[in-house]
């Protein structure tokens, strides 16, 4: 008789009946403390359900509050009764009645055997440690806590707020360093007899009492002062979400726990049949040594939490639609934002579509209606041209088409005559490639053969928008990738941005741009924007064209690439 358990209950007692049972089949003695609370005909009838277990007695009962001081006087209660009944046990292992064993539990005990003096107990002080939920580490050790959480949170948070005005700090009793960690744990005779029998023991536990959830510090505090060996860890498998609340396993959880090659899981649904029929089950011969290695269960919860934190980008759930500024990623996949390129090369949309063999749309946002690639009336998923179902909301209009359209690199034009409401989520979305040409809407207006003085209003409208749409992607709160020339600069060497604008887009199937599509021309530009400027109204986002006849462009070798260091 080496393992002795205690078991902390208070429901599910048809379910911490048959734990017991494993229990106790298995040689191990066990002390059962049952909540106060618990009215005493359920009481009784428990006690009478296992009275023909002779190794199996109960404790003296305490109110056992979530993060009061109950809990610890339960465990301290049934532990020395256990230690003075059963003078054969070696090791003391703190269990649930909503813990269930997964191996056999020989299998516990010859690990145990296997390591005398060690305490199985996680311990960790505040500062090594980030898990602590709700805003109180290393507060919950120097604060008073006298009032439950639970049922007097407005007490509960009026005096942490006091208390914190009138800077009050409690003094940490000498000899002890404060530790956290779960509650669960297995400790060795010698260990927790220690702390039961310590001389200090009256003056640690008034200190505890007014600590905030004082059973996941009081024995991991403890066992530091008096183990001559700790390996900070659980036996007992526990999971909790992103705001401290256990996982509960269901049925459908079989397989992972089994895999697990964990002793004891908790927390297990009461109704979950299948699990407690399969568990506890032998494992192999050769996996019957095996210590539990939880990296693949850790590993599988902390995805889990972040899927449930943080999502995934441009797929949204009613339980998950944050503010724009808490959002890590709007759209699913990178997708491409062109601005001013139709204006500056006709046919633009179809050269690209043939020179990146990717999808192309037109002006999705623009005001007659979403110019889906190819005509289109109706995307993938159902999204409609039609400007008012796409304006009721343009964010989840773009998240959604990026989404359906996700197994291939999506790109679209805008400009400054489109509607502007998306501005801020391109300049946020990490997954937004933009490549702005500056001044383009000038070539529409010249194009069109209105006079200076006819098209200064427009002009001066569509340069106001452009400067707003610019100011956005300028802002320190920009996160997509931004590339910004304006009309002169492009015209004068247009290759190697075109070039640097397929590679991003086509990626590795990117081909060599040889020759650059013919674009507008610019024959009377000059003269067209001075008179915008005598007109009153400078175009000065499409940068400086002389007035005259347009120079011609010199014959432009693409630059050798190279690497930059960190890049």
């Amino acid at each position: 008789m080496t393992l002795g358990v205690v078991m902390l209950v208070h429901t599910a007692f048809d379910r911490a009946e048959q734990v017991v049972r494993h229990w106790a089949d298995a040689g191990c003695p066990v002390v059962i403390h049952v909540d106060r609370i618990v009215d005493a005909a359920t009481y009784t009838a428990f006690v009478a359900a296992v009275s023909d277990l002779p190794d199996v007695q109960f404790s003296e009962r305490y109110r056992c509050e979530w993060g009061t001081w109950g809990l610890v006087a339960a465990a301290q209660a049934g532990s020395a009764q256990l230690l003075d009944c059963f003078a054969d046990v070696r090791h003391v292992y703190l269990a649930s009645g909503a813990c269930l064993p997964l191996r056999p539990v020989a299998e516990l005990r010859k690990h145990l055997d296997a390591h005398p003096q060690t305490d199985f107990i996680e311990s960790a002080t505040t500062a090594d440690v980030d898990w602590t939920v709700g805003g109180l580490d290393k507060e919950r050790f120097v604060l008073r806590f006298p009032f439950s959480w639970k049922r007097q949170r407005r007490l509960f948070d009026r005096y942490v707020k006091l208390q914190q005005l009138l800077a009050v700090r409690r003094k940490i009793p000498q000899g002890i360093t404060p530790h956290l960690g779960s509650q669960w744990w297995c400790l060795t005779r010698q260990t927790l007899s220690a702390i039961l029998t310590d001389p200090q023991r009256a003056e640690y536990d008034r200190y505890f009492r007014r600590v905030w959830i004082p059973d996941e510090s009081y024995f991991q505090t403890l066992s530091r002062k008096h183990s001559d060996r700790i390996e900070s860890r659980s036996l007992t498998m526990s999971k909790f979400d992103f705001q401290g609340k256990p996982h509960i396993f269901y049925d459908d959880h079989l397989q992972l726990l089994a895999r697990s090659g964990c002793f004891v899981a908790r927390k297990i649904w009461p109704l979950a049949g299948l699990l407690y029929d399969h568990f506890p089950c032998s494992s192999a011969p050769a996996d019957a040594d095996r210590v539990p290695h939880t990296a693949t269960i850790d590993r599988l919860f902390d995805n889990a939490v972040v899927r449930r934190t943080r999502g995934r980008h441009g797929l949204y759930m009613q339980s998950r639609f944050p503010p724009m500024e808490r959002e890590n990623g709007f759209a699913a996949a990178p997708y491409s934002v062109l601005h001013g390129f139709d204006d500056v090369i006709p046919g633009f949309q179809d050269w690209l579509k043939r020179q990146t063999g990717t999808e192309v749309h037109g002006h999705l946002f623009g005001p007659d209606k979403a110019h889906f690639m190819n005509g289109e009336a109706v995307f993938r998923g159902g999204l409609s041209d039609h400007p008012r179902l796409r304006d009721y909301n343009p964010r989840m209009f773009l998240t959604n088409m990026i989404w359906a359209g996700r197994e291939r690199h999506q790109c679209f034009l805008f400009g400054p005559q489109d509607a502007q409401d998306i501005c801020w989520m391109l300049a946020r979305d990490t997954n937004a490639r933009l490549t702005v040409i500056t001044g383009a809407w000038a070539l529409s207006l010249f194009r069109s053969g209105a006079s200076a003085s006819d098209a200064r209003t427009e002009a001066a409208a569509l340069q106001q928008t452009e400067q707003a749409f610019l100011r956005i992607l300028r802002s320190h709160d920009a996160r997509a990738r931004i590339r910004i020339v304006s009309l002169s600069d492009f015209v004068r060497a247009p290759r190697d941005i075109l070039q640097d604008m397929i590679d991003e887009i086509a990626g590795h199937r990117a081909n060599v741009l040889h020759a650059i599509p013919p674009m507008t021309d610019l024959t009377g530009l000059g003269e067209f924007l001075q008179s915008l400027k005598n007109q009153g109204m400078p175009p000065f986002l499409t940068g400086a064209f002389s007035v005259g006849p347009v120079p011609e462009r010199p014959t432009q070798t693409r630059r050798k690439p190279y690497v930059r260091s960190g890049e």
